[in-house]
């Protein structure tokens, strides 16, 4: 099968497309999948500079989100077919045998997910890692409650622009950070109550004008770095933070949060991956079949920056890498 195969860290130009072994099943619960598309991240560019979490087993194909057809199932599988279309959130650490930029992956079956009806694979590829990661950090992090006002930083990067409308749907009043008038616009369509065009606006001040001075309920941090920090002060007395990024107490401290009594949570969506955690796989992909309905619903809505084909994966990562990436970017292996 064709794949994108990483064999040293470096620049984009170390994603080269080869020749490799289609995998093959091997133990009763695996299932084969024909890969029409997969997502790329921000994860996927560090490992690429920096080395995957298992070096062991260079070279690695990367790539955590995929979308494609069931083509054959353990003996095990009772959930999916051959047929099935399903898409997903796994692999793609470095792992022997993982990694979804390729023709062909290996997934087992309590990690997979029936595929949203109502959209393509490609469309499908781009919410797995972004939504999983939003959905745990307002839901089971931060158990958001109707009417609770939230401040949801980067709203129409990959994470936030799917945060703002799970926000939504919990009855939540959004407050966004974005950086132009056209990401306003679709963070307004999206259904952001309050755009803020932090580059403009101090966003701490925008966030107190808008809760009467109290501050809001929840701050989501996509960011991290000082903006973690910063935003301490945009939380009301005992409320929340939750941050996709580790704090840099170089940066900063805890002692507004202590003062305020604040829940600091953190929201690491790869545990259950490096950590082989298999409840909480199944729990991601739970995740995701409750999204496939709410999506087929018309309730949840991916915006799609740009796609590449298979051979263009270094491409794809010499954008992203860029920044200010509005939505997701997706390689289309069809």
């Amino acid at each position: 099968m064709k794949a994108v195969v990483m064999s040293r860290t470096g620049t984009a130009d170390v994603l080269l497309l080869q020749e490799v072994e289609q995998p093959q099943i091997v133990l009763a619960n695996q299932v084969l999948i024909k890969l029409k598309a997969a997502g790329i991240n921000p994860i996927d560019t560090k490992l690429r500079q920096r080395g995957t979490f298992y070096p062991e087993d260079m070279p690695a194909i990367l790539g955590l989100d995929g979308a494609g057809i069931v083509v054959a199932v353990g003996p095990k599988v009772t959930k999916f077919k051959v047929s099935d279309e399903v898409y997903y959130c796994a692999g793609g650490l470095g792992r022997k045998n993982t990694g979804n930029y390729a023709e062909y992956a290996l997934v087992a079956e309590h990690r997979l997910a029936h595929k949203p009806t109502s959209v393509n694979f490609t469309q499908a590829a781009a919410f797995p890692l972004a939504l999983i990661t939003a959905w745990e950090a307002l839901y089971d992090r931060c158990k958001l409650t109707p009417g609770s006002k939230v401040l949801i930083h980067a709203g129409a990067g990959g994470v936030g622009h799917l945060a703002i409308q799970l926000a939504k749907l919990r009855g939540a009043q959004v407050a966004t950070t974005v950086s132009t008038p056209d990401k306003a616009r679709l963070a307004r369509k999206l259904g952001a109550d309050l755009p803020i065009l932090y580059k403009q606006n101090d966003f701490v001040q925008s966030v107190l004008d808008w809760s009467d001075g109290q501050g809001v309920d929840l701050v989501f941090d996509t960011v991290g770095g000082d903006l973690f920090f910063n935003s301490l002060s945009a939380v009301k007395v005992y409320g929340d933070i939750v941050t996709i990024l580790e704090p840099d107490f170089k940066l900063g401290n805890l002692k507004l949060a202590r003062n305020r009594n604040l829940r600091i949570s953190l929201e690491l969506m790869l545990s259950p991956e490096l950590l082989n955690l298999e409840n909480y796989q199944a729990h991601q992909a739970h995740i995701l079949e409750q999204a496939a309905s709410l999506i087929d619903q018309g309730k949840l809505n991916v915006h799609l920056s740009e796609t590449y084909s298979l051979e263009s994966a270094a491409k794809a990562h010499e954008v992203l890498e860029k920044g200010s990436t509005t939505g997701k970017i997706v390689l289309s292996i069809d």
